[in-house]
């Protein structure tokens, strides 16, 4: 299975995960006939970086047709396919997709340049997104990250090894924002988390080492982090001003 306009494949995914997801397509090819109009593959799953009982399966489900009866008809292989394969459906109307292209553009980037379109045709290949939607956008992610991990660090109660998971794992939740934040300044890094943390320490001044050793030193890796996430929010919000 091939991501439409782009190298991203499947072929990482275990076989097993790859059978549901066949299995998923054709079960919501028959349950819902020609209001299906695309099912695309996303997240992880698509770019790398799944990890067994660990990461979800993320797809886009698009229909031309989302009455009642339809979505009754789809929830059953949806249902099946969470709890078999750990997969989250997220279900647009095809009509709705480009008026929605302001409010989610980094979600459409990523559906547009890493996702892998099962069935269908995907209908964010062609859609123009604003750099100033997609400042806004990463602007408002950035925010949230930073209030999230503080909360994180304050549920924490001191415990130094439940830091270092909770600045990896928040960074790894920032990755997309900071890719965004850098293809705006017109560098692409490319999916890979790595290599996103590295270009992002490099342009906003920012130690990588002391990031890349959350589970050594975590105090260092969450100052580093709280610093990155502090300068790519500045520069977003310049952008937006």
């Amino acid at each position: 299975m091939q991501g439409e306009g782009t190298r991203a494949t499947l072929d990482a995914l275990p076989a097993d995960v790859r059978r549901r997801l066949d299995e998923l397509r054709d079960a919501l090819v028959k349950a819902a006939g020609d209001a299906l109009a695309a099912v695309i593959v996303f997240g992880s799953a698509a770019r790398g970086g799944w990890r067994p009982g660990r990461s979800d399966v993320d797809v886009m489900v698009v229909l031309r047709d989302d009455g009642r009866e339809v979505l009754a008809r789809i929830g059953h292989p949806l249902l099946v396919a969470r709890y078999a394969a750990r997969v989250e459906a997220i279900v647009l109307r095809a009509d709705e997709v480009a008026q929605a292209a302001d409010v989610f553009p980094l979600l459409y980037d990523e559906l547009r340049e890493d996702g892998v379109t099962i069935y269908g045709a995907s209908p964010f290949a062609a859609l123009h997104i604003s750099d100033k939607h997609r400042a806004l956008r990463i602007e408002q992610e950035l925010r949230e990250a930073r209030i999230r991990l503080r909360r994180m660090v304050t549920d924490l109660d001191g415990a130094p090894g439940a830091l270092a998971s909770a600045v990896e794992r928040k960074a790894r939740q920032v990755r997309s924002p900071l890719r965004a934040l850098l293809k705006l300044r017109g560098s692409d890094p490319g999916v890979a988390l790595d290599a996103v943390l590295a270009a992002a320490c490099a342009a906003w001044d920012v130690d990588p080492e002391a990031l890349s050793r959350a589970q050594v030193a975590p105090e260092a890796a969450y100052a580093a982090l709280t610093q990155l996430l502090s300068a790519a929010t500045a520069e977003a919000d310049r952008r937006n001003a």
